[in-house]
């Protein structure tokens, strides 16, 4: 199975993202006389050879369901084998989008760990791109090549077993781009540099956990002749939808005045949330709407979590841009 192609039905040989909840999903690689067991039941492949992606197949004892999905980059990050910390949809999105990835555009990638972000840049510059991807730790290199060539992406992922940070990566005048997740990123800056098209812009983005590299990377960043140096952190705020019953704003008034006359204390509102019973299900937001005495209002977590690192993006300059922009700086003025 290929992730950048599409196709409709599933053969012998293709993953299978099986989905059982929202919070539990496993991926399989299609293989005739082999079965699949989970708490609703036992599936067996030659079952669901032959059938759609996206079907919904019943166990062969009837105790359960689940879903067959078409494999994503987005489905993958969320199912792949953790060989490190990885990147998840929030912060691949930003990235992707303020390095500027298109097709055919060429990208480097330090370290690859366990090939999220890899499979999204992979899919966003094929089928002409190339992503060069370095990981200093040979094990988690070889995995990472197989899974590649698994996926379909052996042609646009070159992969190097490599310590950038010391030897560098060794490319001159080949990038677009370049993203670098490492305990010391400023190490590998000078190198990257000399990686970009020296003819063109190009952008840089160091993943960093801790405010202190980040210090140490803009330093690098300055030193080198790289601008726009900023820093993003990316948080993940829930909305929950709920419906409420509408209350009139003269009966919440009057609700208040006579609470105030009994001595009772005071409540923040009299919407009443409708709760839904143990077998009834939730009705649609269309539902909610056509009912006149409802109405569906939003509600954010009291706290904002989801920090996993910060992001310090910088634009490289070309050698002829720096020198016209050093040609049209005037002179400080001695007085």
């Amino acid at each position: 199975m290929s992730f950048p192609g599409w196709k409709k039905y599933i053969e012998e040989g293709d993953l299978v993202i099986v989905y059982m909840t929202r919070e539990n999903m496993t991926p399989i690689f299609m293989k005739k006389g082999t079965v699949f067991q989970n708490r609703f039941g036992v599936y067996k492949h030659d079952d669901i050879i032959g059938k759609e992606y996206g079907s919904k197949l019943v166990s062969s004892n009837y105790r359960g369901f689940v879903y067959l999905l078409h494999p994503t980059p987005e489905l993958w990050t969320l199912v792949l084998p953790h060989r490190t910390q990885i990147l998840y949809i929030a912060d691949i999105s930003f990235i992707t989008t303020l390095l500027d990835m298109k097709p055919g555009v060429n990208v480097i990638e330090s370290g690859t760990g366990s090939g999220s972000f890899s499979h999204s840049i992979a899919r966003t510059i094929a089928p002409t791109g190339r992503l060069y991807s370095f990981e200093y730790h040979q094990d988690r290199a070889n995995l990472a090549q197989v899974e590649f060539n698994e996926h379909g992406f052996g042609d646009i992922i070159k992969m190097h077993h490599r310590d950038v940070c010391k030897d560098g990566f060794q490319m001159k005048d080949q990038v677009n781009a370049v993203f670098l997740d490492l305990p010391a990123p400023w190490d590998a800056v000078a190198s990257a540099k000399e990686a970009f098209k020296q003819d063109r812009t190009g952008k840089i983005c160091c993943f960093s956990p801790c405010i202190e590299q980040v210090a140490r990377s803009v330093a690098a960043l300055d030193e080198h002749g790289f601008i726009d140096i900023t820093m993003y952190e990316c948080l993940i705020r829930e909305h929950t939808v709920a419906p409420i019953q509408k209350v009139d704003f003269s009966v919440a008034i009057k609700d208040a005045q006579d609470r105030k006359a009994k001595g009772l204390p005071s409540v923040e509102s009299v919407a009443i949330k409708r709760k839904l019973g143990k077998d009834e299900p939730v009705p649609t937001a269309e539902e909610v709407e056509e009912a006149a005495n409802l109405m569906l209002v939003s509600r954010t977590m009291g706290e904002t979590r989801g920090h996993t690192s910060y992001l310090t993006f910088a634009t490289f300059l070309p050698p002829s841009a720096t020198r016209i922009v050093d040609e049209n700086v005037p002179e400080n003025d001695s007085n």
